[in-house]
């Protein structure tokens, strides 16, 4: 079978496509995978490191930029379709996905005109505007959420979750081992911090400003913390200056070890970070993103906050000390800390990738 996934930007649409193609590869090894981008995002460093091919078309973004930057993506839309038309040919694609973002329409609108099977996969609890606008021209939707099943035919609909990286769930690896045994060695508790593949300037000054607070607790805390790249040098020396050793990097290619090593995390609540945390079943201190088309990330952490899982710290009362203070009030009540830990793993789902490749392998076995 010859795939082509449209996905990129951000991690949270690369990543349960990078899942998905990783799958593909597992049930049938004969599987051709071809990533459709842009050359904006992120897609380049992160296909590249997981040895995926990418060819890029200019799609623009339609939503989040005003008139004229919807006006510029609307008009793009013509010769972005007619681009991804030449990729699908080139080839011989059998199978098109989206996931959503401003690259998949016009992939999913080329592979209508091309008479293409083709799918969608749509992670947050409220349906992005890309999915909403193909939904009419696919043949399967795949959702993370059941609440997001309102938005599309219900007789497309497989509600089966958030693909993951089989990493998050196997293999645990040596390093990832002595690192938890370290911690818990020195009495630590490891705290992760993230703000998406990109970071978060928020989440980043915040914890800046929590330093002095976090020194106090009682229970002292290894830090591991993802910045994105802007923000990183800057980050790094405030860590120094205030004499606080922990794991600063830009970005976390090996996010699957962090966050089976940590004990509680701190970050965004997209739908990948949710399906992650919930498969290694991690208590969550989330922070949503206010400014998400309409506030998915906020749908999408009050899911886990309503079953225990996690607690949510708005960013318009995110300061330092009231980060502390939630970080500190979680991690020391170890009974509480168990208790988030057990609820989000029942939110678990690790078989969504498996669901959705075999969904695709029938869908395509019925169009021949």
């Amino acid at each position: 079978m010859n795939v082509v996934i449209a996905a990129g930007g951000t991690g949270g649409h690369l990543y349960p496509a990078v899942s998905l193609a990783q799958e593909f590869f597992r049930q049938r090894a004969a599987a051709s995978v071809l990533f459709v981008g842009t050359s904006r995002g992120l897609e380049r460093k992160v296909l590249a490191h997981e040895g995926l091919e990418l060819e890029t078309i200019e799609a623009q973004p339609v939503m989040g930029g005003g008139l004229t930057k919807a006006l510029s993506g609307i008009a793009a839309l013509p010769r972005a379709v007619h681009q991804a038309m030449g990729i699908l040919k080139r080839q011989g694609a059998n199978l098109v996905m989206g996931i959503g973002g401003y690259t998949s329409p016009p992939v999913i609108l080329a592979a209508a005109l091309l008479r293409i099977p083709r799918v969608i996969l749509e992670p947050n609890a409220r349906p992005g505007v890309a999915n909403r606008v193909v939904g009419p021209v696919v043949n399967l939707v795949f959702l993370g959420f059941d609440s997001a099943a309102g938005y599309f035919s219900r007789a497309k609909v497989r509600v089966v979750g958030t693909p993951i990286r089989r990493a998050f769930f196997e293999n645990i690896d040596t390093r990832e081992k002595a690192r938890g045994a370290s911690a818990e060695e020195a009495g630590r508790k490891t705290l992760l911090i993230f703000g998406g593949s990109q970071g978060a300037q928020a989440i980043n000054r915040a914890v800046v400003d929590a330093l002095p607070y976090l020194r106090t607790l009682n229970r002292p805390i290894a830090l591991i913390h993802q910045t994105g790249e802007a923000d990183h040098a800057g980050i790094k020396q405030a860590y120094k200056a205030a004499g606080v050793q922990a794991e600063v990097v830009p970005f976390l290619f090996d996010m699957p070890a962090a966050l089976r090593s940590s004990d509680l995390v701190v970050s965004r609540a997209g739908a990948v970070t949710v399906a992650e945390l919930t498969a290694c079943g991690k208590p969550a201190i989330l922070i949503p993103l206010p400014r998400a088309i309409h506030a998915h990330q906020l749908r999408n952490a009050e899911v886990l906050e309503a079953a225990g899982a996690a607690v949510i710290l708005e960013q318009r009362r995110l300061t330092g000390a009231a980060l502390a203070d939630t970080v500190g009030r979680v991690l020391g009540d170890e009974n509480r800390l168990r208790d988030m830990g057990r609820k989000s793993r029942a939110l678990g789902r690790i078989d969504a990738a498996d669901r959705i490749v075999q969904a695709c392998h029938e869908l395509v076995g019925n169009w021949s």
